[in-house]
């Protein structure tokens, strides 16, 4: 057993993970990150955000083909399986990888693989490697991430069965699916499976699809996604899910009962805190396995860290990152500490959703007087030229100040769309108002002219 000493060890190769080592290295502190997977990353890089990305824009490219009358010279549409497509992002995700394992290298981090498992306050131990490590440090970060869900009364092992982990093992497109759980990533997936042609129930244990998404935008995504065909069921609880040989066959509280060819699971996540040995350190997490933190991202141990999904909401890598970063900075003292509480939202649907600032359900309960610009995507000639004419960008400002309080895209490319709109919001005194966008020219034909647009409709409301 070999000892070695560290001002900081961080726990998980994520973007939390990675954004705290970068920073702690960068101050010139002696940094050590502990992965229990082979290769870095985390499940952003593996089994989250980068491959299903990449599958949606696979699926996409698709879709644009079957759709577009001018491919017609070239052939008639194509069928794609699953497993095909599933190949463009196993290319992201490994030069994602590399790019990755070259931070750490560059950066003099040392890279330990293993289980880690705290011995106490200022020790960890490092299990499941080629050899058992003890590594001291002065603060430790936790960013070991989050799973699915899984409850157990349902059988994962089934091979028709899935998670949003296990689904990028499939290794056929199946006919039929009933997805579970209509968050974003059952959304996604009901988006990226319909694109291929498979008859998809996206499942709502809810009441409406997103319900923290302004009311219009989720709205159009409910209807979009049933123009893709998919059939949208709200208000239902399942009672049983039982895999046979020949489907899956799901019983709801409400009595219906339906088969598919896959099932699933897209309903709730987990913290990766068991097994670390936390308790030796006196540190319990809440039963979805989240760490309480402070305003700093301390935990109740005062130089324990913890980042990313381990701590809950937003659970984006966007934010994980940041926060990753603060929680760095937190402990060294330095200037480019803050809490990450701004957080645009990126929903990565066919089309994407993309939102920062309040909503219209907000302001209203808040009596804020509000009002609105649009601008619908159908009327711009970069949309036109595109073909990508589903859509509208949304500003809502205060009526006397003009100040934005809210930016809200729906379409292709709204999660690019929608920075332009974030970064008028954080300016100060004057210049975070729709005037902004009134008195701005922008590139024509672009989609970053929407803004013009929106802002001259929303001043026609005022006058």
């Amino acid at each position: 057993m070999a000892e070695y000493h560290y001002d900081v060890v961080v726990i998980g190769s994520g973007p939390a993970g990675e954004g705290a080592a970068m920073n702690a290295a960068k101050g010139s502190k002696r940094v050590a990150v502990i992965e229990q997977s082979p290769v870095v990353g985390g499940n952003c890089t593996h089994v989250g955000t980068i491959p299903s990305k990449a599958l949606r824009h696979a699926v996409k490219q698709i879709i644009t083909f079957n759709t577009n009358t001018m491919f017609r010279d070239i052939g008639e549409p194509r069928w794609f399986s699953f497993p095909r497509v599933l190949k463009s992002a196993e290319k992201v995700i490994s030069k994602q990888v590399k790019l990755r394992t070259q931070f750490y290298a560059r950066n003099r981090v040392d890279l330990y693989n293993g289980k880690a498992y705290f011995l106490d306050a200022n020790r960890i131990e490092v299990r499941g490697g080629q050899s058992t490590d003890v590594l001291h440090a002065k603060d430790f970060v936790i960013a070991t991430g989050s799973r699915p869900y899984k409850p157990a009364n349902i059988d994962f092992s089934h091979e028709r069965i899935y998670c949003s982990d296990s689904i990028l093992q499939l290794s056929h497109t199946p006919r039929t699916m009933v997805i579970y759980g209509a968050g974003v990533i059952g959304c996604e997936y009901a988006s990226i499976f319909s694109g291929l042609g498979v008859k998809v129930d996206l499942v709502n244990p809810g009441e409406k699809l997103l319900s923290f998404l302004d009311d219009e935008i989720s709205d159009a995504l409910s209807y979009h996604l049933r123009n893709n065909g998919v059939l949208v069921r709200h208000n239902e609880t399942y009672e049983t899910v039982e895999g046979k040989e020949n489907n899956v066959e799901v019983t709801f509280q409400s009595g219906k009962r339906i088969r598919a060819d896959a099932f699933l699971w897209c309903n709730g996540r987990t913290g990766n805190t068991d097994f670390m040995g936390l308790d030796n350190i006196g540190l319990e997490p809440n039963g979805r396995g989240q760490l309480t933190i402070d305003s700093h991202y301390r935990t109740e141990v005062e130089n324990v860290f913890a980042v990313g999904d381990v701590i809950g909401w937003p659970a984006l890598a966007s934010a994980a990152y940041d926060q990753g970063r603060s929680s760095a900075s937190a402990m060294m003292e330095d200037s480019y500490f803050r809490f990450v509480d701004d957080v645009p939202t990126g929903i990565y649907t066919i089309p994407e959703i993309s939102s920062v600032g309040k909503n219209e359900r907000e302001l209203t309960e808040e009596k804020v007087p509000y009002e609105v610009g649009q601008a619908f995507f159908k009327d711009l000639a970069r949309a036109q030229i595109t073909g990508e004419a589903v859509g509208m960008l949304k500003i809502l400002f205060h009526r006397e100040s003009k100040k934005i309080l809210g930016i809200h895209c729906f379409g292709d490319q709204a999660a690019e769309i929608v920075h332009i709109g974030q970064a008028i919001m954080c300016q100060e005194g004057d210049a975070n108002t729709l005037d902004y966008f009134i008195n701005t020219t922008f590139n024509y034909p672009t989609m970053a002219e929407a803004y013009r647009v929106a802002a001259l409709n929303g001043l026609n409301r005022i006058f």
